[in-house]
This record gives structure tokens, C-alpha cells and sequence, in this order.
């Protein structure tokens, strides 16, 4: 046991011992699943002081070799050991700390992190009893499938784990500040009820309260005022007395990225909502969007004096999901969910090119990654609709747009690129990437002829969909890519290395959509 993992240990002896030993037990699961994306990571990116990699072996600058199982970029499993130079590993910041890697050091202690937390995710999640949309969220218990630092959470306490995190299955109870109105930035109406007098009463998640608010001379006007179940994201939340969806600033760093809301997006979200909605629109209304009503950011001194606003003091206003049947993220899909797969992932990937290509085609390239993008399901349990949500990262293209005779929307200059291999660089990498990939393994379960045809099967409805969207040049640049020999991805183990550059890392994959596409 590490001494993070001991640490943690300790702080749930104290506050709730009765899972003390189911912790424990799930440790060295929890140390195998961060071991599998550290290992996908190091066979996959390009990172300083690795020379060569291969399926099953990464050699060093120095000489060393690391080998392991072999391993497919969309394989989702764990690994119990690798081996350096013939010793065994089972620990991934172990390991990576022995790898010598440069400004590896944040990254290590990532990894212990996610460790410790992972373990505690598991031991304290309830079982899977999922009836709606939040369960279905919250049953996400192991995160990110791919990113190493899929349950890192510095500065987040076990006793604030246990309170806050979604897959604990907790009620937490927002709390509101009061600030003047005239002095905060609005996009949208917002609305009364979250007004008194000439004060916005901005919700706070209770994190940001006891940890961020007093260093900002800040208290709140009300506490526990809005009870709330968090989403997939722990600083997403849907009140218990309905409403819009709150998504509120925790400002830490969870997985690789602080949890902050900035000005620009709050500024950036109804535009961005207006302008997806009718995108979708003219592709025919099959995509839903999960529009923000509004946000609010407040200003960046207790003074309220006028100027620049505060990311540790906004949030954003999202409009419920709406459909008939079961509705969930598609990361929180189960096999026992799904009884033909290859039927299953026929119609999932036929609206999913069908949507975010023709979306694409208009001029928006979206994150479709098993988060934002949502699946609703028929009585037969295969899917008829998806729902897009989280705007903040999609990329737009100006030029794009003007072909399609559409105004560019007043937004933030970093989502707006005409690089096609920036567009297909967001779309690709998510879609088939990370959601596509997450599936067939999902179903596959490392039997890799029933994974070869589960890719045959996706390859085919890609290729039907893509087929019917319109002859343009962008469209046959688009189906170009998709059925590239490449595909982009985020790198994400070189993305935590010191001194990364801003705006993420990647790398590029072999693309499974060209590889089985007949």
C-alpha cells in the first residue's frame, strides 16, 4: 500500500469504517486499472525518453525495456504487472517514477491519486440498480476509460468523496452567494428566483464554499439552499425539485484539467446553444441538443468593482434531457443492457456519423466522447436518438459556416478553427476514438474475433451513413478522414507532463474504421 493509499485509508477508518475493508480489497483492482492506461499510454504516445514501441514492448533512451500483454489502443482491461527490464510492477506511479521519464513528477503523483480514489470509488459505490438518468449517470464508478488519471482528484478529501462524488449516490446541497448584479456577467435571461433585489444569487457547489470562497473574501448569502444529485460530473448537478441543470466551478484539478468555469464560456453558451440548435435543425432535428438557458459569472474581487469576472465564481444553467424510453450517457451503457451487439452498434453508429458528420458538414465539429454524448433507446433497447450536451469544447468553423450561409456566432477565438485537421482532430478522436472503441471493447471483452466483427459491423454503417450526406468538398474531405489511415487522439500521459503545451497534447492512431472497412 502506498502511503497516499495508507492516507486514505486512515481518513476512512474515521469517517466510515464499515468500508475499511472493502477498500482494501479494492486496491489492487484499482492499481491494475490505472496500470492498463498507463500502459496504453506509454505504447501508444509519444513521449520524451521512450524510443520504440510495439504491441507488447516500449524500449527506453537508456536501453531498458518495459514489456506487458499486448495491447490494442481501445482495449479497456487491466493490467496486474509489467515488467521493467524483468521486474514486476504492479503500482502504476511505481513504475512510471522508476521509468525516469522528464517532468514526469506531477504526473506520478497523479497516478497514486487516481489510484487511491479509484479504490475508494469501488468500495464505496453502491450496486448497479440504475432507473433513470441520474443512476445511470452515477453508476459510472471507474471514469475516464482511456485517461491514466481517470479518478485523480487532488485536494478532495475521502469525507468530501463520499459527499460530493457521483458515484457515492450522494444529496448535496448547493449553496447561493449574493452578488450585485450590475458588476456580474450574464448570458441569457436569468432568472428571478435566483434573484434578491439588485444581487444575482449565484449557486456554489459546497467544495467551492469551504475551500475557494474564504480566500476570495467571500461567504455565502444562503447554505444548503438547492439539494441536488451530481451527474457523471461531479460539478453538474440536477436539483431534487426540478429544473435546469446547475453546472457549478469546483476548482481543482480532476483527471488533468482544474474545474473552473471561465468567463468566456459563460459568456460563449448561448450563443453556442442557439447556434447547435439550429445546426441541428437543418440536418433534419435528429440530433437533440441540451441547450444552456444561461450563466453567470460573478467579478473577480469581493468588491464587485467592474472589469474582468471570475472562473471560480460562475455557473451555467442546462436545460433537462428530455426523451421516451431509457436515457443515458453512452459510457454508462452495460452489456447486460444490450442483446445483439452488432445490431445494437449498427443503429448507434448510423445516427452517430449520420448527426455529427452533418453537423460537421455545416461547420461544427463536436467532442462526441461517451460523456456528452447521450443515446436514448426503444422499446427494444436499441438506439433512435442522441442528445449532445457539454458545448464548451466543440470547434467551429467560420468558413465552413459562410459556405452554408450562416453567421459565426460571437464566441470565444479558441473554438473557432478552419483546419480540417483540427475539426476532424475533435470529432475522430472522441467519436471513434474514445467512444467508438470504449464500445467495442465493452462488448467484445477481449475476444478478438467477436471485436473484429463488432469493427466490420461500425466500419459498414459508417460507411452507409457517411454515403448519404451531401457530395460537397468538405463532405468528401470529411469521409476522407474518417476512413483515413490515421486517426488523431489526446495524448493524455504527455498532456500531465511538465511543461506540456497549453490546449492539450496528441498523438495519432491506426484507424479500426479503415483496417475492417470492406
Amino acid at each position: 500500500m502506498s502511503l497516499l493509499a495508507a492516507e486514505f485509508a486512515a481518513q476512512l477508518h474515521l469517517v466510515r469504517p464499515d468500508l475499511s475493508a472493502a477498500y482494501a480489497e479494492a486496491l489492487p483492482g484499482a492499481r491494475a486499472a490505472v496500470l492498463g492506461r498507463l500502459w496504453r499510454g506509454l505504447l501508444y504516445e509519444p513521449l520524451p525518453g521512450l524510443t520504440a514501441h510495439g504491441p507488447a514492448l516500449v524500449l527506453l533512451a537508456d536501453g531498458r525495456r518495459l514489456t506487458g500483454r499486448e495491447r490494442r489502443p481501445y482495449d479497456v482491461g487491466g493490467e496486474p504487472v509489467l515488467h521493467l527490464d524483468g521486474e514486476p510492477h504492479t503500482h502504476p506511479a511505481t513504475l512510471l517514477a522508476a521509468l525516469g521519464l522528464p517532468g514526469a513528477g506531477r504526473l506520478i503523483a497523479d497516478l497514486d491519486n487516481s489510484v487511491a480514489s479509484l479504490a475508494l470509488s469501488r468500495a464505496g459505490a453502491p450496486p448497479h440498480s440504475a432507473k433513470g438518468l441520474e443512476e445511470h449517470e452515477q453508476s459510472v464508478v471507474d471514469g475516464h476509460p482511456y485517461h491514466p488519471g481517470c479518478r485523480n482528484r487532488p485536494g478532495v478529501s475521502v469525507a468530501e468523496q463520499l459527499a460530493y462524488m457521483p458515484e457515492h449516490r450522494p444529496t448535496v446541497l448547493l449553496d447561493l452567494l449574493a452578488l450585485p448584479a450590475a458588476r456580474c456577467l450574464v448570458s441569457g435571461p436569468w432568472p428571478s428566483a435566483l434573484m434578491d433585489g439588485d444581487r444575482l444569487l449565484l449557486p456554489v457547489h459546497p467544495w467551492q464554499t469551504r475551500h475557494v470562497l474564504p480566500g476570495l473574501g467571500l461567504r455565502p448569502y444562503a447554505t444548503g439552499a438547492i439539494p441536488a444529485r451530481p451527474l457523471m460530473s461531479v460539478r453538474t448537478l440536477v436539483p431534487l425539485d426540478g429544473g435546469p441543470h446547475l453546472k457549478t466551478a469546483f476548482s481543482t484539478r480532476m483527471t488533468s484539467d482544474v474545474r473552473d468555469i471561465s468567463p468566456g464560456s459563460v459568456r460563449d453558451c448561448v450563443p453556442l446553444s442557439d447556434l447547435l440548435t439550429r445546426l441541428s435543425a437543418r440536418c433534419g432535428g435528429t440530433l437533440g441538443i441540451a441547450r444552456y438557458l444561461t450563466g453567470a459569472a460573478g467579478p473577480h474581487d469581493a468588491a464587485g468593482s467592474a472589469g474582468t469576472h471570475s472562473a471560480d465564481l460562475s455557473v451555467m444553467l442546462r436545460e433537462p434531457v428530455t426523451a421516451q424510453g431509457t436515457v443515458l450517457p453512452v459510457a454508462a451503457l452495460t452489456r447486460s443492457m444490450v442483446g445483439d451487439p452488432a445490431a445494437w452498434l449498427d443503429a448507434f453508429a448510423r445516427l452517430a456519423v449520420t448527426d455529427a458528420f452533418g453537423l460537421l458538414a455545416l461547420g461544427v465539429a463536436l467532442e462526441a466522447h461517451g460523456q456528452n454524448l447521450l443515446v436514448a433507446l426503444d422499446g427494444d433497447g436499441l438506439p433512435y436518438r442522441l442528445i449532445y450536451r457539454d458545448l464548451a469544447d466543440v470547434r467551429i468553423s467560420p468558413a465552413r459556416l459562410a459556405r452554408n450561409g450562416v453567421e459565426p456566432p460571437p464566441v470565444s477565438a479558441r473554438l473557432l478553427s478552419d483546419d480540417p485537421a483540427v475539426l476532424h482532430a475533435k470529432l475522430l478522436g472522441s467519436l471513434v476514438g474514445t467512444t467508438f472503441g470504449s464500445l467495442v471493447a465493452l462488448f467484445g471483452q477481449g475476444d478478438r474475433t467477436l471485436e473484429d466483427r463488432l469493427w466490420r459491423v461500425l466500419a459498414a454503417a459508417a460507411r452507409a451513413a457517411s454515403d448519404r450526406l451531401p457530395g460537397t468538398r468538405d463532405v468528401r474531405a470529411d469521409r476522407a478522414a474518417l476512413f483515413g489511415e490515421r486517426i488523431a487522439a489526446k495524448a493524455h500521459l504527455a498532456a500531465g507532463l511538465e511543461h506540456a503545451p497549453p490546449g492539450g497534447s496528441w498523438t495519432t492512431l491506426p484507424n479500426p474504421l479503415t483496417a475492417h472497412n470492406a
